[in-house]
């Protein structure tokens, strides 16, 4: 980060470790995808291919990330368990669970075609995150129980449910006729009047499915002799297992004793509020301003593979107001957004109760909502690149108690854009003149503005000329609709009469909050 006066804002940023010897477990659902499944027309009770997909997704994750040692899945949820010696992030909440969330969207939408080629995906789908902190292997035991144990439940629930609908009851009727009904008797009617027995149905649908490590020799390479040289790789397999909470799947799997630990003894039956005591409540200071920044993770690399135009890519820049635009058009409690290069920084209304304020609940959803614009949208940017592998972000809440502190805020990021732009600029200009990486460094080190003006007008270029996107970053906010210059009246989440524009301007400046006054009313 550049230096400069509004540094001290970073004062207001929470760590969030979670701290040894507390096991990481990751959550992920959908949003919303009762409806998802409806649009994209999913096989009731359980769509098999779905259920593929999310599986095939949870196996890129466990490839991804070598700390992630065990996944557990089911409908539309997944939990990924790191390793107890983890230290993914500095074991930084936020930071584990928005970019588990973000690679799995990037994923699910990216593969989307791979599993549905005669389906066209009609809308983003997105996720929720939470970071649940497991004190002691039995805590973690006790939650894969939890889990599957809802697996079971409503998948019996919703195999009766369907059957019964099929056989011409109303969806009313058949859930009244459920009501209550144990699991015997849920049983019995799938026996007696659907002619099924339960116990003979899919195990995928049944148990759910993991996602396990085990290792293998693979051929690296040949000798000279071409005698094959084998080194021991870790792969991620799919198995399915009536208990994962039983000491018999431990025992049978040794790594994930020795990277979990044991299980000392079986149990029957969990309560789910001895569970959810574990999950962290982290809800956000009332009547504060809400920032929440998300930023690329190894965009760097991710640039440099699909060939970004340095020192910027107008198409990228691009591409990432458009997905800040969806944002600020799903989720209606967003007021202005601000964004450089690879990360965006939203603000919700100072009086938000978005997901109660829950901070993993904000962040996850609007880093999974805004990676799945990204990739959905990249076709529209970029027609000639292909997409190579997922991209995905990380993402904070931050807590800012005043106008005044939340105008710095984004001053320091505005600050910091210029200072990066001109840094870049420079760098660019030297490396294409024929200077190594590393010589640029070199001449570019301790330099002020001033100097750097003089070092760009060497290469005929005037700093204060260039694109102003690049210079001052991009605004995406929203604005009283203007019937000469719109035909068709959006309406957004409420938001109706409005529509999200794009702006290029000095935030930095009072002029720009004096030509905007109802944009930080709240």
């Amino acid at each position: 980060m550049a230096n400069s006066k509004y540094e001290y804002v970073k004062s207001y940023e929470v760590e969030d470790e979670v701290f040894r010897p507390n096991l990481i477990v990751v959550r992920i659902d959908g949003r919303d995808f009762q409806r998802f499944s409806e649009v994209h027309e999913f096989e009731k009770p359980n769509d098999e291919v779905a259920l593929n997909l999310m599986n095939s997704c949870a196996i890129s994750v466990s490839e991804a990330f070598p700390d992630v040692v065990f996944s557990y899945g089911f409908s539309d949820e997944y939990s990924f368990v790191f390793k107890k010696t983890s230290r993914f992030y500095q074991r930084r909440a936020s930071k584990v669970g928005t970019i588990i969330v973000s690679f799995f969207t990037s994923a699910y939408v990216m593969k989307w075609r791979e599993f549905f080629p005669h389906k066209e995906l009609m809308y983003n789908p997105s996720f929720h995150a939470h970071v649940i902190r497991c004190a002691s292997e039995e805590v973690l035991q006790s939650y894969l129980l939890w889990r599957q144990n809802n697996c079971h439940t409503n998948n019996l629930h919703n195999t009766c449910l369907w059957e019964l609908i099929k056989s011409g009851m109303t969806k009313s009727e058949a859930v009244d006729l459920l009501k209550d009904s144990s699991k015997e008797e849920k049983n019995d009617l799938l026996y007696r009047k659907c002619d099924i027995n339960y116990q003979k149905l899919h195990s995928m649908f049944r148990q759910g499915s993991c996602v396990l490590k085990t290792e293998v020799f693979e051929v690296v390479k040949h000798n000279e002799n071409g005698s094959p040289v084998k080194r021991l790789r870790r792969k991620s397999s799919m198995v399915h297992s009536k208990n994962i909470a039983e000491r018999s799947f431990w025992n049978k799997h040794t790594h994930l004793q020795k990277e979990l630990g044991c299980f000392t003894k079986d149990i029957g039956k969990v309560e789910p509020d001895y569970i959810r005591s574990f999950q962290h409540e982290d809800k956000l200071i009332p009547s504060t301003w809400v920032v929440i920044r998300i930023d690329g993770c190894h965009f760097h690399r991710f640039s440099e593979v699909h060939e970004f135009v340095k020192p910027n890519d107008e198409q990228a820049i691009n591409l990432m107001n458009s997905c800040a635009v969806a944002v600020l058009k799903e989720f209606q409690d967003l007021v202005f957004s601000y964004g450089v290069s690879d990360e965006y920084s939203f603000v919700l209304k100072k009086d938000s109760q978005f997901y109660q304020r829950q901070a993993s609940e904000m962040v996850s959803v609007i880093v999974s909502f805004f990676t799945s614009m990204y990739v959905m949208k990249w076709k529209d940017f970029f027609p000639q690149k292909e997409l190579k592998y997922p991209p995905y972000f990380d993402g904070r809440a931050v807590c800012y108690p005043s106008y005044e502190i939340l105008r710095d805020y984004l001053s320091w990021r505005q600050v910091d854009c210029h200072i990066n732009n001109q840094y870049n600029t420079c760098f660019w200009e030297l490396v294409k003149s024929g200077k190594r990486k590393s010589e640029a460094q070199l001449v570019l080190k301790g330099t002020q503005t001033g100097d750097k003006e003089k070092l760009l007008n060497q290469f005929g270029i005037e700093y204060n000329k260039l694109p102003v996107m690049f210079r001052h970053g991009s605004s995406a906010l929203w604005d009283k609709e203007d019937t000469t210059r719109i035909h068709e009246k959006e309406e957004c989440n409420g938001n109706s009469g409005k529509r999200v524009i794009v702006e290029h301007c000095n935030i930095i400046e009072p002029t720009f909050w004096d030509a905007h006054p109802t944009i930080l009313s709240g």
